[in-house]
């Protein structure tokens, strides 16, 4: 598989105009960010969050220590607030709890984890372990990891919303597993997020998932922007359109984040990387207007092309 860095660098200029900004999206006046309302609260989100599956999951010696650090340093300095965890990453909770601890936030971090077991009284075990290992005061969000023993963890969830434990409630899949259950559950139950797998490559939830999350006002968090890198194979060696600088897509990364926080019911999508560089690509994208649809059908058609 082609790694990222080959295709970071791909630039182009053009000359061609075309509408910009979704409704759902807005300047912050302050910082120039991108951001959209959660709409259960219309607090402000800043498009672009962070994952921890896979990259956090380390032992930190020092090399690592000080990389994971940066990441962390270049997302807080450039906007970032949503940082995204679960105790099926290993030690990510604890890598990122001991990372933050030492590390300035510009801004309230928004801490996101999951609940991934089964049972009313394991899930509120594996829910305040979650606590001290990330080392916050409480979860913005606790969100039911795919699907797992849901009717369960929503009962729990809701009397912690009641109570103050936490601020939101959700619920994810991925892998586009699970699609049908989760179209229910979202239908029938009260829940202010829903995470799931959206990509430019994979526009599966674009039927029924999205519009149905749009409808009953619930956040969306899209993650696997990339495809796990897939999407970065299928563009190896390619140019970026030549109207892609009108858009301040000066990279792939940017070109597919874009795409994907773009769409009127994305709220935020969380990239999940250890390496400083590719963060500061990834926030790159909080940056610059957002494509309306036209746009997005000439993305869609140019990269089918290559």
């Amino acid at each position: 598989m082609i790694s990222r860095r080959h295709v970071l660098s791909a630039t182009a200029a053009g000359t061609s105009l075309c509408a910009f900004g979704p409704a759902l999206a807005q300047m912050t006046a302050n910082t120039d960010i991108i951001t959209k309302a959660i709409p259960s609260s219309a607090e402000a989100l800043p498009v672009i969050g962070m994952g921890s599956s896979r990259t956090f999951d380390t032992r930190l010696d020092n090399d690592t220590r000080t990389r994971l650090a940066d990441v962390l340093r270049i997302f807080f300095e450039r906007g970032g607030k949503l940082i995204d965890s679960s105790p099926m990453y290993g030690d990510a909770e604890s890598v990122l709890g001991e990372l933050l601890a030492t590390t300035p936030s510009h801004g309230k971090v928004f801490a996101a984890t999951k609940v991934w077991t089964d049972g009313r009284r394991q899930g509120i075990e594996q829910m305040r372990r979650s606590l001290r290992r990330m080392k916050v005061a409480r979860f913005d969000l606790m969100q039911i990891h795919n699907l797992r023993d849901w009717s369960v963890h929503l009962e729990t969830l809701k009397a912690w919303k009641a109570e103050g434990k936490i601020r939101y409630l959700g619920v994810t899949t991925s892998h586009g597993r699970d699609h049908d259950a989760l179209e229910k559950l979202l239908r029938n139950h009260p829940f202010d997020f829903v995470q799931l797998s959206y990509s430019i490559g994979n526009r599966d939830v674009e039927e029924r998932l999205l519009p149905i999350a749009m409808a009953r006002g619930i956040a969306v968090i899209a993650n696997r922007p990339f495809q796990r890198g897939r999407l970065f194979d299928q563009v190896r060696g390619k140019p970026l359109p030549p109207w892609a600088a009108e858009h301040a897509i000066d990279s792939w990364g940017k070109f597919f984040w874009k795409y994907v926080v773009s769409h009127p019911a994305i709220t935020c999508a969380i990239p999940a990387t250890a390496k400083p560089k590719h963060m500061r690509d990834n926030m790159g994208a909080l940056r610059g207007r957002l494509p309306e649809a036209p746009v997005r059908q000439r993305m869609e058609n140019y990269l089918a092309q290559l």
